[in-house]
């Protein structure tokens, strides 16, 4: 249900360095579709903070329950490729 993504910069020592993984978040979304809510679960620490800034300007279509807009939290999944 996402609107608009942000592609994430990874930092040039991370892919210099061959730095690759999934980056796993939690996310709170308002009932407005914004990320509310962020925080890192798991993932190579020199992908974290790129990839937490891209996904703070993430939008959604609200999720609905019976016709209304509420808030959720889901798992985000942020797989960077061995290449780039």
């Amino acid at each position: 249900m996402v609107k608009s993504q942000v592609v994430p910069v990874y930092p040039a020592d991370a892919i210099e360095n061959h730095v690759f993984g999934t980056v796993v978040l939690h996310a709170t979304i308002s009932t407005k579709g914004v990320v509310e809510a962020l925080y890192v679960i798991s993932g190579p620490a020199p992908l974290q903070q790129a990839t937490l800034d891209a996904v703070r300007q993430w939008t959604y279509r609200p999720y609905l329950l019976n016709n209304r807009p509420v808030e959720v939290e889901t798992t985000i999944n942020i797989v960077v490729p061995p290449s780039r």
